[in-house]
């Protein structure tokens, strides 16, 4: 940027720090939410709030970089430095002009708030989308993670050990080699730093030597270190193959700004400088005589970066590459596997994944036994007399309805599960079909094994019908069961992804399905207008009972203790009668109407997130104004 006499001047030092006493008397920290969001080719920053900041103009005898605070950097790499590079053939040229970006209105009625103001850049080949958190899949080791990534999203056309040999060249690219074999790790667990899972997430996204690459905040949460490392294995990306590579960062430190060549610096949304990173080294010799606002002094700063021939040179630079043949536009990229390899591969994923966690797997199958050990010595040899018919009955309504209730105690890893998924689909790894057929069939063997294991225990202590046709209709319907109910709470992840209200919300939904089941409340007995019409026929509790006391009543006999009423009293007569069951079909079709509803969530789920994705961009389209000429952009300064 050219010398312009009596305007602030900013250079870059080890770290963005704010100027010491007198330079600047107030600052207020507050600090404000900032995300990150993309869909196709639109990208969206939430910008943060604007404190208040005031500058007593005096002379600076030692120069440093004062941080216009919540300044954003978005900064690229050019393997030569600036536009002396060129690009290759094959590489991609990135540019914008003329951008904006608004939100609101906000709650108390003011105008739309600009994020983006107005700006004008691009990016060469040489200077893919990994978003700021690392969703890891927390079992899994590095070279599993980084190779089922590959097998998702290389073409079929490439061999097992092509796609493997791939995965292992990405990850000595970003130098993980050493930790290969250890697992990431979580809360729970011991893993990888957190400059490692950075590394590990940009792995995942560059399998497919993608051409242009965009990282955001890959920094965060890092020390100098980890930043340091992280950043110059970008670099190294960047050189290899012409890929440009675009990065947005906050407070990088003196090695870490180094190590750029290109410079966009953004306040307020609004450009404040643009090009060469070495270039932006300027002194601030003089002052204005006055005590200047935030606004003012951004509003300085971009006046005197629109009067430069810096400015200049880059709507020029823009304009060339726009004039450029072989232009072509950018599609979404998708998965380049087939829809039964994703299934495979998810399904393979997800299983691994699940027997690895302690709590989700080997907790919930240890609180499954223990739970029907209750069940199994409470009712222990429960015999057949009169006063058996309660106690099965009640022994039944406990499986059907509280066994099946923990089945929300996954619902924790699913929501992780979610997050993986979101951020997986946002680039275009995998479909939702395929996410939802592999995580069925993943499912399916625990389902089966924490019904059958705990299921015998409880079964043969109580001492229900013996016959094994008997205790397999009991262990099908429950694993239906413990199906319908992860289904459901697939729903509620989806509409509902905090996994505490989730868990609230799904509690909920299972606890009027059994009050309303047929059990606490005979089906004669519930009020017909809501409950009985529709309520009763909706609620899965209903036919998880009623098939579960027709496969253990339909041919038993018992001593009738009732005054003046024959000897004995049959199942089927118990069935009618004291529970009400409906008779007109076969315990069979209870299984299968079970089934049916699982199946049925779980394509409600489907739908759910399809029509999100289509609906929220029509809905950000309706939201924005039309042009920013005719919105009123409230200065995000005032907030």
């Amino acid at each position: 940027m050219d010398s312009i006499d009596n305007l602030p001047r900013w250079a870059p030092g080890p770290t963005r720090t704010i100027l010491s006493s007198p330079i600047w008397t107030e600052i207020d920290h507050g600090h404000g939410p900032e995300t990150s969001e993309s869909s196709g080719s639109e990208s969206f920053e939430d910008a943060e709030s604007q404190s208040s900041m005031e500058v007593e103009t005096t002379h600076i005898e030692q120069p440093s970089p004062p941080q216009l605070n919540r300044e954003k950097h978005v900064l690229s790499f050019d393997e030569n430095g600036g536009r002396g590079g060129g690009g290759g053939a094959d590489g991609i040229f990135l540019t914008w002009k003329d951008l904006w970006v608004t939100v609101g209105p906000d709650k108390k009625g003011g105008g739309r708030r600009g994020i983006l103001q107005g700006l004008t850049g691009y990016v060469e080949p040489g200077e893919a989308y990994v978003t700021q958190d690392d969703t890891l899949m927390t079992t899994l080791t590095v070279k599993e993670a980084v190779y089922y990534s590959a097998q998702l999203q290389l073409p079929d056309s490439l061999s097992i050990s092509e796609k493997k040999e791939r995965a292992e060249a990405t990850i000595r690219d970003m130098g993980l080699q050493d930790s290969m074999n250890t697992r990431i790790g979580g809360w729970s667990s011991k893993g990888l730093s957190g400059g490692q899972k950075r590394r590990v997430s940009i792995c995942i996204e560059i399998l497919t030597r993608p051409k242009l690459l965009f990282l955001d905040e890959p920094t965060s949460g890092l020390d100098s270190a980890a930043s340091y490392h992280v950043m110059y294995r970008i670099i190294k990306l960047a050189q290899q193959d012409q890929r440009s590579v675009i990065a947005s960062i906050h407070q990088p430190s003196s090695e870490v700004f180094e190590l750029f060549h290109n410079l966009c610096l953004l306040s307020s949304g609004q450009t404040v400088y643009f090009g060469s990173a070495s270039a932006a080294n300027e002194d601030i010799e003089q002052g204005l005589g006055k005590m200047m606002s935030t606004k003012e002094a951004i509003n300085t700063l971009v006046k005197s970066y629109k009067s430069s021939t810096a400015y200049q040179q880059v709507q020029k630079s823009v304009e060339e590459i726009c004039q450029q043949s072989g232009r072509t536009v950018l599609e979404k990229k998708g998965s380049q596997a087939g829809f039964i390899t994703q299934c495979h591969v998810l399904t393979k994923r997800s299983f691994v994944n699940m027997y690895r966690d302690l709590g989700y797997y080997w907790l919930r199958l240890a609180i499954y036994i223990a739970l029907c050990l209750c069940v199994g010595t409470i009712f222990y040899d429960i015999g057949f007399s009169y006063g058996s018919i309660q106690a099965r009955g009640s022994a039944l309504m406990f499986v059907a309805s509280f066994l099946t209730f923990m089945a929300i105690g996954g619902f924790p890893s699913f929501v992780e599960d979610m997050k993986i998924f979101t951020r997986e689909r946002l680039n275009g790894h995998y479909g939702v079909g395929a996410f939802v057929v592999g995580n069925t069939f993943s499912s399916l063997p625990y389902l089966i094994l924490i019904s059958v294991i705990p299921g015998a225990i409880a079964y043969y202590l109580v001492g229900f019908q013996k016959s094994i046709d008997h205790f397999a209709y009991f262990a099908i319907l429950l694993v239906a069961c413990m199906m319908l109910v992860e289904s459901l709470m697939m729903i509620v992840a989806s509409v509902v992804p905090d996994f505490l209200m989730g868990i609230i919300t799904g509690a909920g939904i299972q606890g009027v399905m059994m009050l309303d089941g047929g059990f606490f409340r005979l089906p004669s007995d519930l009020p017909k207008p809501f409950w009985r019409y529709p309520m009763f026929y909706i609620s899965f509790t209903k036919y998880a009972i009623q098939g579960f006391y027709k496969n253990e009543f339909e041919g038993l006999t018992f001593p009738n203790n009732k005054v003046g009423g024959p000897p004995t009293i049959t199942g089927d007569e118990i069935l009618r009668n004291t529970w009400e069951v409906e008779m007109g079909y076969s315990k069979w079709v209870d299984v299968a109407i079970l089934l049916g509803m699982a199946v049925l969530y779980r394509l409600m789920f489907l739908g759910i997130i399809k029509v999100v994705e289509k609906c929220k961009p029509m809905l950000s389209s309706f939201m924005a104004t039309p042009s920013k000429q005719s919105t009123r952009v409230e200065d995000p300064c005032s907030t």
